[in-house]
């Protein structure tokens, strides 16, 4: 079976090397905290905390089909607890 017919999840499988362009403060930007060396790496981890955000928003977006969008004030009720701040009203939940 050939890597082309092989479904990997992100983060697994072999590299495989593209083309990818970047204006020139996002790639310096990305060379300060990494090194020439650290590039690729960084972009794979980038992008795989894109494809969770995506799956997430999709997820989110299917239960607000579902069950409509969250009570702002009971999420930031929930916040409030969760990190022991003060509950704040809707502003919070944004």
């Amino acid at each position: 079976m050939a890597e082309d017919d092989i479904d990997f999840p992100p983060g697994d499988g072999p590299s495989s090397g593209i083309s990818v362009s970047l204006t020139a403060g996002t790639l310096q930007a990305i060379r300060d905290r990494v090194g020439k060396r650290g590039v690729s790496a960084y972009l794979e981890k980038a992008a795989q905390r894109q494809i969770e955000r995506d799956n997430l928003e999709e997820l989110i977006a299917d239960f607000d089909a579902v069950n409509g969008p969250a009570d702002p004030e009971a999420v930031a009720a929930k916040r409030a607890r969760l990190t022991g701040s003060p509950s704040t009203g809707a502003g919070a939940a944004a």
